[in-house]
């Protein structure tokens, strides 16, 4: 089971998607409040609340669908840096820093030379039959 968990997280930018979500939930969070206090806030709160559940979406997009993890990563930044103009200074700057760190590491991520399967023939690129 553990030798699963490994090679599963190895297989995806998991480090990079797990700070986009934390990010994603933290910016979330800051705006949420008792329901008297968010209808006084008004519609300021909004941006907030979507951009972080957009941030925990491409977090989850690269672990489950690393293949897009060029968009992702990408989408995650600009949340994060939108965020810091647009809710709270980004979650008073800790989900916007946490946010482009997560972003760029889901943007950098490479799999491993002979891990994928060739998308033609379904062996790896080192010619071994894919598991």
């Amino acid at each position: 089971m553990l030798l699963t968990w490994r090679r599963w997280r190895k297989g995806r930018p998991f480090w990079g998607g797990l700070a986009a979500v934390v990010a994603g939930a933290e910016i979330c969070a800051i705006p949420l409040a008792p329901l008297k206090i968010m209808l006084q806030q008004g519609i300021a709160g909004i941006p907030s609340v979507l951009m972080g559940l957009v941030m925990i979406l491409m977090g989850l997009s690269a672990w489950f669908a690393p293949q897009y993890r060029g968009i992702a990563g990408v989408l995650t930044v600009l949340c994060a840096a939108a965020a810091l103009v647009m809710s709270n200074l980004g979650g008073f700057l800790i989900g916007t820093v946490i946010g482009i760190l997560g972003g760029s590491m889901i943007f950098a991520w490479q799999p491993a030379a002979g891990a994928l399967p060739h998308p033609t023939s379904g062996t790896t690129p080192s010619g071994k039959a894919a598991r």
